[in-house]
């Protein structure tokens, strides 16, 4: 009997000592900040409509869990850190987000349009999870079809991260998905 009550205490113990609670995150929305042209210089020259195709991720991104790098070679999911949507789905939505405020004047869809004359952009993210030294990575490439036109570019940035913390990594990949926005609207306007 006491063997029992004392097997049941410690579950009990341990049942209380760990932090079980789930976080669910979720990619913000652009935010204009200071000295960051909302508007991408020449962006309403080209009215031809610009399909975000969906964002590839390989399957240690295409999970509930956020990832973390712990070293050169390891990856862990976390399991109480999680995303609120797939993460595939809100690299798409944020992009086209994003987009649509670059490129003034242009329609901008996660859907293909009626029309047959529209520009289609594919990207493919092969990071997007923070690391053991504090950075925050995110790479991978995008394509543009534009007609009879390829243009491919690849992507890789490791940026900062200001504080410890899910949180933290959060809002610095938000930041450096909004950078690489930038990026790709400004190509596509060239």
């Amino acid at each position: 009997m006491k063997k029992g009550l004392a097997i049941i205490f410690a579950l009990l113990l341990s049942g209380c000592s760990s932090d079980s609670a789930k976080h669910y995150y979720q990619l913000p929305a652009m935010i204009p900040t200071a000295g960051q042209p909302v508007a991408v210089a020449g962006a309403g020259d080209n009215t031809r409509p610009l399909w975000v195709e969906p964002v590839t991720v390989p399957d240690y991104l295409s999970g509930n869990g956020v990832a973390y790098q712990t070293s050169d070679v390891q990856y862990v999911i976390a399991v109480n850190n999680l995303w609120a949507s797939p993460l595939d789905q809100q690299l798409q939505q944020t992009l086209v987000s994003y987009l649509g405020q670059l490129l003034p004047g242009r329609l901008v869809s996660g859907s293909m349009t009626g029309s047959s004359d529209y520009d289609t952009l594919s990207v493919t993210v092969t990071g997007f999870h923070g690391r053991y030294d504090g950075k925050a990575v995110i790479s991978g490439a995008w394509i543009l079809q534009r007609g009879d036109q390829t243009l491919r570019q690849p992507f890789s940035l490791i940026l900062p991260q200001p504080k410890d913390g899910y949180p933290a990594l959060i809002r610095t990949l938000a930041a450096g998905w909004q950078q690489e926005a930038t990026a790709i609207a400004r190509q596509i306007t060239h």
